[in-house]
């Protein structure tokens, strides 16, 4: 899953790149509006690639890793419902 969240921030960061050099290199020619609008949905795309880059999968381990105190450990796993192997 790190792969496809790695290439769907990069496509959204080209996209970016693409509309911010589009707008002022070629719509700004016919129609200025055009290219501010284009330059404000620019702006909104890297906050949004970081956290899609950045989110946690299901699969991904991160507050159910283990602490290394078994007894901490057995304590979450019971609160959590799981059974320890």
């Amino acid at each position: 899953m790190y792969a496809r969240r790695r290439h769907l921030y990069f496509a959204m960061m080209g996209t970016c790149i693409g509309l911010f050099v589009l707008a002022w290199g070629v719509v700004r020619l016919w129609s200025v509006p055009a290219a501010v609008g284009m330059c404000l949905v620019a702006m909104v795309i890297p906050p949004l690639a970081a956290m899609v880059a950045n989110r946690r999968g299901p699969e991904d381990r991160w507050w159910d890793d283990p602490s290394g105190d078994p007894k901490s450990d057995d304590w979450w796993d019971e609160l959590d419902g799981k059974k320890r192997r």
